[in-house]
């Protein structure tokens, strides 16, 4: 008996939004170091209004690329938020080049 391909890419889309949920619950998003953020020497901008962005945050066992808010800038770096599947609210501050408008296309349907 052979196995049922309709489905298959659905599974999977299941199988790697529970991978990517038990990331975020079991660790912490990594954010950029003080030293990193150089405050002291860049302007920083705080928006009252959060932006929809979509952001490249690393954790410790991935990579994840996920929809958020960026809340404040400096010319090389991001703070945003985001809600994890749980509920949760997490922050960091990542690399400006990780961040794009989230009405941009997202990189795994980038042409080859």
């Amino acid at each position: 008996m052979g196995t049922s391909k309709r489905y298959a890419a659905a599974v999977d889309r299941q199988m790697d939004a529970r991978i990517l949920q038990r990331v975020m619950q079991e660790t912490a998003p990594h954010s950029l170091s003080t030293e990193e953020l150089e405050l002291d020497r860049e302007p920083l901008t705080r928006s009252p209004i959060p932006r929809p962005v979509a952001a490249w945050v690393r954790y410790a066992a991935a990579a994840i690329f996920l929809d958020a808010e960026a809340v404040a800038w400096t010319p090389t770096a991001v703070a945003i938020r985001w809600t994890t599947p749980a509920g949760e609210e997490h922050r960091a501050w990542v690399w400006a080049s990780a961040v794009r408008p989230r009405a941009q296309t997202r990189p795994d349907s980038l042409p080859s």
